[in-house]
């Protein structure tokens, strides 16, 4: 009965946690081999036959019959190999030295301390397969979005549950600025990284990673999934801005506008999954000049130096196409930077400018520098460059106040009147 229940528990157990019928009979044997080490020393001589569907477990050890005289005065006498023939005649009167005896043990036989020690091993070995078996589990499935359920929000992670309840961490740092989590509520990340922490499995995922910008492309558009369109690079500033490069294998679809969706259908719920972020879809293309221009979209590129011993590219736009290029906070062409592989220097188009235009510089006596420093941001380094916009387009794309801008406006028309 002491059997039956041991192995029946560690069977169902086992089968709670997926555990395969060879490694589950490999685990028990392993632990009952480990008994019978603890009491013989070795284990050797023993077979051991488990039937985990009937709860059957049979121990047997097999002996060589050897005369007394051997049994009683020979060092090469082993006692888990060897049983004297006086002895064995005990168990069966006919047996003759040379032959072997096998003999069955119970598992009552080992005394209770070491069948508890048995049944403690065993859970223990449960465990820790379970924790090998998650391990590897979520190793193949790094790169690869996961939804999980909200159990817990703290300062420095959000723990999630997945559908079998293991426990996932989305560290502050891989996660969107703006997102905002709720106990309970679902939330997709991707699987970033796995880590063994004080024997434990730690999993990892990520909100910001490009990856998961990719992978929900292949779950919103079919033809991503499906290889006709591939993604050549993305480059993300989480919950802000991310550029996608992409290219069609089948001259019949427009990669751009497959992304995009009917009125940006497909595209909508990956923003809205993103916090918003702002997503340019752009067509990938092996020509770099070709390609660096439309990286810094919306802005029109007017003309383009590339230095491929620095890396880098001397990009010339109209005055009003220099802001767009910029973007906020430097945004665009730091993006576009990364998406083509070369930093991107932005530069005014000198063709008709007005030679009375003055330098911004030369306003520091009636101009805090820092003003001046916003303007030059959004490549205006000119007097008439910022004359040439509108008070409210100058509110809107610098950190100025209106006040301010309305202040510089007033100091430079006073120059040119």
């Amino acid at each position: 009965m002491e059997t039956l229940n041991l192995i029946e528990a560690f069977a169902e157990f086992a089968k709670q946690k997926n555990i395969d019928r060879p490694t589950m009979i490999r685990i028990l044997e392993d632990v009952f081999r480990t008994m019978i080490r603890k009491k013989f020393e070795n284990d050797e001589n023993f077979d051991v036959i488990i039937n985990v569907d009937k709860g059957d477990l049979e121990m047997w050890r097999s002996r060589e019959i050897v005369d007394d005289e051997f049994a009683e005065d020979s060092f090469d006498f082993d006692p888990n190999k060897h049983i004297a023939l006086s002895e064995a005649q005990k168990i069966e009167e006919d047996f003759e030295i040379g032959e072997e005896v096998a003999e069955q043990f119970k598992l009552e036989d080992f005394g209770r301390r070491l069948v508890t020690t048995a049944r403690q091993t065993l859970i223990q070995k449960v465990k820790d397969l379970e924790k090998d078996i998650l391990f590897l589990k979520y190793k193949e499935l790094v790169g690869e979005i996961i939804t999980g359920e909200v159990y817990q929000v703290l300062g420095k992670e959000v723990l999630l549950l997945d559908a079998d309840g293991n426990e996932l961490v989305i560290p502050k740092n891989e996660q969107i600025s703006k997102d905002r989590f709720r106990k309970g509520e679902n939330a997709k990340a991707i699987v970033h990284r796995v880590e063994m922490q004080n024997g434990n499995p730690k999993i990892i995922l990520s909100r910001t990673a490009p990856a998961f910008l990719e992978r929900l492309f292949e779950q919103e558009v079919p033809e991503v999934y499906d290889g006709l369109i591939a993604i050549k690079k993305v480059v993300r500033e989480p919950g802000e801005r991310a550029k996608v490069a992409v290219e069609s294998y089948d001259d019949r679809i427009d990669p751009v506008g497959a992304c995009v969706g009917m009125k940006g259908s497909r595209i909508h719920s990956i923003v809205r999954e993103l916090q918003n972020e702002n997503i340019d879809v752009i067509n990938y293309t092996d020509n770099l000049e070709l390609f660096i221009a439309r990286a810094l979209s919306p802005a029109k590129i007017g003309n383009i130096k590339l230095n491929h011993d620095t890396q880098r590219a001397s990009v010339y736009l109209k005055p009003d196409q220099v802001s767009l290029a910029i973007g906020k906070g430097g945004q665009n062409i730091k993006l576009a930077s990364k998406l083509v592989g070369m930093e991107i220097d932005v530069f005014r188009e000198l063709v008709g400018v007005d030679d009375d235009d003055v330098d911004l510089n030369e306003f520091k006596d009636e101009l805090d520098s820092w003003v001046i420093d916003e303007l030059k941001k959004i490549g205006l380094d000119t007097a008439k460059s910022v004359l040439a916009l509108s008070k409210e387009d100058l509110v809107r794309r610098t950190e100025l106040e209106e006040e301010t801008v309305e202040d510089v406006m007033n100091i430079l028309n006073q120059e040119f009147e």
